[in-house]
């Protein structure tokens, strides 16, 4: 499995376990797998469910800032890949 940089953690929401997620390199799809990296984080997910405002999205492009369900907590400025397949 390859992973290419997507974007960076702005902010989580430990109360609801939600991860702000600034896309600055690629956009990202429900179903697509991601690995959040940083410095205590190391965390594999696949995307469930993404929303922008509140309001439900399949698919973020590139300039997004979107939030997405994380399975344990991540913090600010962790990087974010796409995992995908080689």
């Amino acid at each position: 499995m390859t992973e290419k940089e997507i974007g960076v953690v702005k902010h989580y929401f430990d109360k609801i376990g939600v991860a702000a997620i600034d896309l600055t390199l690629d956009g990202l799809s429900v179903g697509d797998t991601i690995h959040i990296k940083g410095h205590t984080s190391d965390v594999t997910t696949t995307v469930a469910s993404m929303q922008i405002e509140k309001d439900k999205i399949e698919k973020a492009n590139k300039g997004d800032s979107i939030g997405t369900k994380v399975p344990s907590k991540v913090r600010e400025a962790d990087k974010v890949f796409k995992v995908t397949e080689p």
